[in-house]
């Protein structure tokens, strides 16, 4: 048979099949007890969504397929690995992790956060990064206290 009709791997296939690793932050991993929970689904996800790529026939195809899943499967183990699950807050008296913050901003808007783990914030729902700026400036604040200046000024309204 010809070399012609031969179906050899483009540089554009290997690179939809070779994703470069996501990246992992340099802070510690701490979560809490859901977040820990939230890494283990999503690891199980990504080991069904590879077992699900295996079964394509094409050899091309199935590459394709299992870049995405393997790539966050390699992440997700990493990230449970390295967890460091922290218990909920003592007290509420201060601000720590794990801990839901009310605070108003100078504009007037109210706004309530749950601080937790990278992997775990979404501010859409609620949550937001230890490591976030809003997150580090209320850690180890109490009800009353006045954060940042100007525009940028939080005042705590409650710590649950």
């Amino acid at each position: 048979m010809s070399v012609a009709f031969t179906k050899e791997d483009s540089a554009e296939t290997a690179s939809e099949t070779q994703l470069p690793d996501r990246p992992i932050s340099s802070h510690p991993n701490l979560v809490t007890e859901a977040g820990r929970k939230a890494l283990e689904q999503q690891l199980g996800e990504a080991r069904a969504a590879y077992e699900a790529a295996q079964l394509v026939e094409d050899v091309n195809e199935r590459r394709r397929q299992s870049a995405a899943p393997l790539r966050d499967a390699r992440y997700f183990a990493e990230r449970l690995r390295t967890a460091q699950v922290m218990p909920d807050p003592a007290s509420t008296e201060i601000v720590a992790f794990g801990s839901t913050v009310t605070f108003s901003r100078a504009d007037g808007r109210v706004q309530t956060y749950r601080i937790v783990g990278e992997d775990e914030a979404d501010p859409k729902a609620g949550s937001i990064s230890f490591v976030s700026p809003v997150a580090r400036a209320l850690m180890g604040k109490a009800q009353g206290d006045v954060v940042g200046s100007g525009d940028q000024e939080l005042e705590i309204v409650a710590i649950a």
